[in-house]
């Protein structure tokens, strides 16, 4: 992280001795970042430039066959380099399409956003989502380099800085109490606090792959929250008498839906259940779910990649710094979440 950070990424891409190089933007950072990126790294004349429409609706096959055209189209050969600069839907989907192109090519990735900073960005995985069911096409492949400038935060508006500080509170949530806490205290606008605690979300990530870098067992502990937020997030998105959500916005409903499961399931403490689901909740946009909803989100969980044999998995709590794997819950419990949920609001 850091000034440094950028002097480090030139040389390794002086080393990588690259055919070419592409920049993969959207239409937000090719306006917001890109001259950021720019100012800080000399690319040669020949550097070319792609960009996507902004927005998790764009995150689909049709838009990396677009892309797989143009590359093609610019005569890109297996040596080449794509550097990656925008947030969580530019990196998953640049490092699919880098990861797919003639088999692979290298590829950077610079995350613009806190999410992609915390979360995406990290842990090599790439992929696109397949319709409404999100991530369901991809591939686990690292980045050559990863470089984070928080920087890239001041032009970041609030509630997309308060989206990728939800995978901040997961992180909390699944390894740190004291971590936990730094970060339900900190707000936009801290830019030397956020550096902190952003490298202290990125060391709890990667410790996590390391270990497990294939999600065979306690990677899958980076998903709490997100067998039920994904569902919501895809549901939102696709109807129109609910708003659509920002990624962390849905993954904060889904922590509390599965804070509460935890309780049933796990005995996890009612004080932390309480005290987490009431600072969710007044952070993030409240949504009012109906019946009809809650069937459909329901439904929606079984596309989920954690399921086996058709049957859905959650990760839960036992406490604040002990998940739980690969649990399976009775349908009546996620009804009683959401209303759960809907007497806090």
């Amino acid at each position: 992280m850091g000034p440094e950070s950028w002097n480090e990424l030139a040389g390794r891409i002086k080393r990588m001795e690259p055919s070419s190089i592409v920049v993969l933007c959207d239409e937000n950072t090719a306006t917001a970042c890109l001259p950021i990126l720019k100012d800080n790294l000399a690319l040669g004349e020949g550097t070319h430039f792609l960009s996507i429409p902004a927005g998790e609706a764009h995150k689909q096959i049709a838009t990396c066959l677009e892309l797989w055209e143009q590359l093609a189209e610019l005569g890109i050969d297996r040596s080449g380099l794509m550097i990656n600069l925008g947030g969580g839907v530019v990196t998953d989907l640049g490092g699919f399409v880098a990861s797919t192109y003639k088999r692979g090519i290298r590829f950077v990735n610079v995350p613009t956003s806190l999410l992609a900073m915390v979360d995406a960005s990290i842990g090599g995985k790439n992929g696109v989502d397949l319709g409404l069911l999100k991530n369901q096409v991809g591939i686990i492949r690292e980045p050559e380099y990863v470089l984070v400038d928080a920087t890239f935060l001041e032009s970041l508006p609030e509630v997309e800085f308060n989206s990728g500080k939800a995978e901040m509170i997961k992180h909390g949530l699944i390894r740190d109490r004291a971590y936990l806490q730094e970060v339900l205290s900190f707000e936009p606008g801290q830019t030397a606090k956020a550096s902190e605690l952003i490298e202290g979300s990125i060391a709890i990530k990667q410790a996590i792959v390391q270990e497990d870098p294939f999600e065979q067992g306690i990677r899958k502990s980076l998903n709490f929250g997100h067998t039920l937020g994904h569902a919501i997030e895809s549901y939102c998105l696709d109807n129109d008498h609910l708003p659509s959500l920002l990624h962390g916005e849905a993954i904060a409903i889904g922590m509390i839906l599965e804070s509460y499961l935890s309780h049933l399931s796990l005995g996890f403490s009612q004080t932390d259940l309480e005290e987490i689901a009431g600072e969710l909740v007044r952070r993030y946009p409240r949504v009012s779910f109906q019946e009809r909803d809650v069937t459909a989100i329901a439904d929606l969980m079984k596309y989920d990649k954690k399921n086996r044999g058709g049957r859905i998995r959650f990760v839960l709590l036992a406490g604040i710094g002990n998940p739980s794997l690969d649990h399976e819950v009775p349908a009546q419990w996620i009804d009683q979440a959401f209303e759960f949920y809907e007497k806090l609001i």
